[in-house]
Formats: structure tokens, C-alpha cells, sequence
């Protein structure tokens, strides 16, 4: 548990994170993944309740803890007056390493991110990819058991994410645990194993993503988006009667009508037969963003 005066962040929330494991925290903004991460990190002391890392006390243990952790924060720390391999060497010296073994991290590191091409260059030139990855790089210098990795590409286009999914992919099968938090969808269907959705400070739900799509959803999902004039909830309140047999659950968003099926095709087909001209339809696969729509009523990209 963790408050904040009178706000409970964290509200005795219950999870285990297995050795090699990539291990999410999902959900909204304000859902309590950061603070749960700061406690992880001993950087937070827990309020109340029972934490340990790596089968330590943070409370009496933080030092050691953090030792073995390695840490990639919501916002990149990074000394843009350095270049990238001194970015490296001098988060190195943190940790007490000794100075002879540090230029041979660095380039070791540098080239697993891929960025020797500007091992010697500036920091502050560097694309949000690359300052992403270098973040990543300099966590790792300590050759930690365990990464802490808050919104990892927050702000990255989508080949910068996907090169850091591969790398992060190229950890976890190095055997170093990962545990996370995002609220990208595909992002904690790339990179968990197993996940816990978060919302006010509460799970309200565990397992692996295609268990919890299983649990909570459809195969598929057939969006309908209509004009102006036609509001999705006026229109679900007409459709729902009407697709007995197609659609297990309809879902009204402010900008369109969500119909949860098993057979897409078959559902979209039925809806023009019905006689409705929507302005678009999209049959998709469910998500773990449907998932959350179902346990809480809301979007995860709702603040």
C-alpha cells in the first residue's frame, strides 16, 4: 500500500514476479503503476503491508537492492553535455566499478543498443530513440538481476519502439527479469509474459494477455463508427435486441459503437442486413485495451 495524506496510490494490491519473467503493470494514468515502481525501487517506502526484492527488506535493504536493479525511468536523466559512452562510464562509477572495466562495458553496451556509429557523439543531438536505448544501456552497466522500466517508449515513433522492444525481447532472453508498466496494449502484448491491469490504485485483473482477452472478451471486435447525428448509445439501445445470437456485449464510446463477437465477418454482415449504414466498419482482433474497457467501463488512455 502506498498514500499520499489522505490519497491511497497504492491500495493493497498482491502479485509475485518469477525469476526471467516480463512482468506489467497496466493501465491508465493515475492507476498507481509509477508508485508501485518507486517502491520496487526502494526509492518509496511502502505505507503499508508486506514488499521484498529479490527476497529483501527494501526498508532495511535498500542499498543492496538497488545495487542489483537496473532502472529505466519515465524520463530520460541523461547528461547532455556528455557523449554517449561517458553517459555510460560515469553511471558506472555509481556503482564502484572499477574504471579499467568500464570502457569495455561501455562499448559492449553501445553496441547492443546499436549505437556505435555515435559512441563518441553528443547526447543531446540524438533522436528519442536513441537517447531511449542509450537510457537502457546505462541501466545495465551494473549487469542488474532485475530492470525497472517506467513507460519505456512513451513518445517514440513506431520503428524507435520496435527497436527497443527487440532489444528489451534480446534481454529477457538473457534471463533478466523485466517488470514494467505502460499503457500501450501492444506494448504489454509484445513484451509480458504475465500482467496485472491497474486501476485506482486496485488490480482488477492477472495473468498472461492472451488469458486475460480469453477471460474478458471476444475473438473479435466489430467498431462502427456513424454520423453526427446518429449517437453511438442511441444506436446500441436500438441494435441491442436486434443482435441476439451475433454479439455477446456492445460497448458505446463517445465516438463509436463497439460490438464484441466471435465472428466478426458474420456480425458486420448482420448489421447491414439490419439495414444500418454506419459510416465505417473495422473488424479487429480483441485487445488488452478491450479488456480494460470491460473491467472498468473506460478507455486506457482515459486520464
Amino acid at each position: 500500500m502506498k498514500r499520499f495524506g489522505e490519497l491511497v496510490a497504492v491500495d493493497g494490491i498482491d502479485f509475485d514476479v518469477q525469476r526471467g519473467e516480463a512482468f506489467g503493470f497496466l493501465g491508465p494514468n493515475g492507476a498507481g503503476k509509477t508508485s508501485t515502481m518507486r517502491m520496487i525501487g526502494c526509492v518509496s517506502p511502502p505505507s503499508g503491508g508486506t514488499l521484498r526484492i529479490l527476497g529483501l527488506d527494501p526498508v532495511t535493504k535498500g542499498a543492496d537492492i538497488r545495487a542489483r536493479l537496473g532502472v529505466v525511468p519515465q524520463q530520460d536523466t541523461l547528461d547532455m553535455d556528455l557523449t554517449v559512452r561517458e553517459n555510460i562510464i560515469i553511471y558506472g562509477r555509481y556503482f564502484g566499478l572499477p574504471r579499467s572495466d568500464l570502457g569495455r562495458r561501455a562499448d559492449e553496451l553501445i553496441d547492443f543498443v546499436q549505437l556505435g556509429e555515435r559512441a563518441n557523439d553528443k547526447v543531446e543531438p540524438l533522436s528519442g530513440g536513441m537517447k531511449r536505448r542509450l537510457t537502457i544501456a546505462r541501466s545495465l552497466v551494473n549487469d542488474p538481476e532485475v530492470m525497472l522500466l517506467d513507460e519505456p517508449t512513451t513518445g517514440l515513433d513506431p520503428q524507435a519502439r520496435h527497436t527497443v522492444w527487440d532489444r528489451l525481447f534480446r534481454l529477457k532472453q538473457r534471463g533478466v527479469t523485466q517488470i514494467l508498466t505502460t499503457h500501450y496494449m501492444d506494448e504489454a502484448e509484445q513484451l509480458c509474459d504475465r500482467l496485472v491491469v491497474m486501476d485506482k490504485g486496485k488490480i482488477a485483473a492477472e495473468g498472461s494477455p492472451q488469458e486475460l482477452i480469453r477471460r474478458y472478451s471476444t475473438r473479435e471486435v466489430v467498431e462502427l463508427r456513424f454520423r453526427d447525428e446518429n449517437r453511438p448509445e442511441a444506436v446500441a439501445a436500438e441494435l441491442k435486441s436486434r443482435l441476439d445470437g451475433f454479439v455477446r456485449r456492445l460497448e458505446a464510446l463517445p465516438d463509436r459503437l463497439l460490438l464484441y463477437t466471435d465472428d466478426g465477418d458474420a456480425t458486420a454482415s448482420h448489421v447491414h442486413e439490419l439495414g444500418l449504414q454506419p459510416e465505417s466498419v473495422l473488424v479487429r482482433r480483441s485487445t488488452l485495451e478491450d479488456v480494460f474497457l470491460h473491467l472498468t467501463g473506460r478507455t486506457l488512455v482515459d486520464d
